[in-house]
């Protein structure tokens, strides 16, 4: 199965810049900014400023598999991931 990939534009912190996920990722990146009652820029923003990784794609990423290895008991987070507590 071949994914998507869709670039956005998204404002983070009154900057505009583009995203480059594959679908999957801005679907689950929805869900978790609604379980948080967040808006989804914000939650951007968020992972934003916590990211430790080299580009913006990759930590959202890394942050939807955190998200989903706690939610389901998985493996210890990367170093690389954001931190999900917000």
């Amino acid at each position: 199965m071949k994914s998507m990939i869709a670039k956005r534009s998204i404002m983070i912190n009154n900057h505009k810049t583009s995203v480059s996920l594959e679908d999957e990722f801005w679907g689950a990146l929805k869900e978790i900014a609604q379980q948080r009652n967040q808006k989804l820029s914000a939650l951007i923003a968020f992972i934003d400023s916590e990211r430790t990784t080299g580009n913006l794609s990759s930590a959202l990423r890394l942050f939807v598999l955190d998200q989903y290895r706690s939610n389901t008991g998985g493996a210890a987070r990367s170093d690389k991931a954001v931190s999900t507590a917000a």
